[in-house]
């Protein structure tokens, strides 16, 4: 199996330049393409991407073990298809559009100034996360552990206390509509 240590991938495209199958630690892919590809069974351990696509790549049984996302465009992605173990990641400035975390285990992950447009937390475990600066315009929340998440400065979601368990959850006075949107109430300023 292929290891690679250390190494920078810059502005390769993907799908004419297959990666191996194998486990990539410490290594930077900036400005790669790997949207459309097949990532399965890859092994990413405290990689980071920086400007890269990863929109519809295949991710059944990927790992992502301590993973940073930077200005990445990553729609459609499975990420309940990932490889479980070590699961853990931050995003900042990417766009999640149309994603699944259908339940998955991903604890205090940090989700800063991003785009999660109709993307699927249905029974993901978030507790202790962070939406900093965060559109969730249509994101589904349903029997999601959202305890001690912050949504201070999140905008554009809907969550039915009713149906999640919010317990210690932070929000913002602004936020208040969207955690009563099932009532259709008019809130004024």
């Amino acid at each position: 199996m292929n290891y690679t240590e250390d190494k920078l991938f810059d502005k390769i495209k993907f799908q004419e330049e297959a990666l191996e199958i194998g486990e990539y630690e410490n290594c930077i892919f900036r400005q790669c393409d790997f949207s459309n590809t097949n990532l399965s069974e890859i092994k990413f351990i405290d990689c980071e991407f920086i400007g890269s696509n990863l929109s519809l790549a295949v991710l059944t049984k990927t790992a992502f073990r301590d993973i940073k996302f930077n200005e990445c465009k990553m729609l459609g992605l499975h990420f309940e298809n990932c490889n479980e173990f070590g699961l853990a990641f931050t995003f900042e400035n990417c766009q999640l559009n149309h994603s699944s975390f259908y339940k998955t285990i991903i604890k205090k992950t940090t989700f800063n100034n991003c785009q999660l447009i109709e993307v699927d937390f249905t029974e993901c475990e978030l507790t202790g996360s962070i939406f900093e600066s965060c559109d969730l315009n249509n994101a589904v929340f349903n029997n999601t552990n959202i305890e001690k998440v912050d949504f201070r400065t999140a905008f554009n979601y809907s969550i039915d206390p009713e149906l999640n368990r919010i317990k210690m959850a932070k929000f913002s006075i602004q936020g208040i509509p969207g955690l009563l949107n099932k009532y259709n109430i008019d809130i004024e300023n």
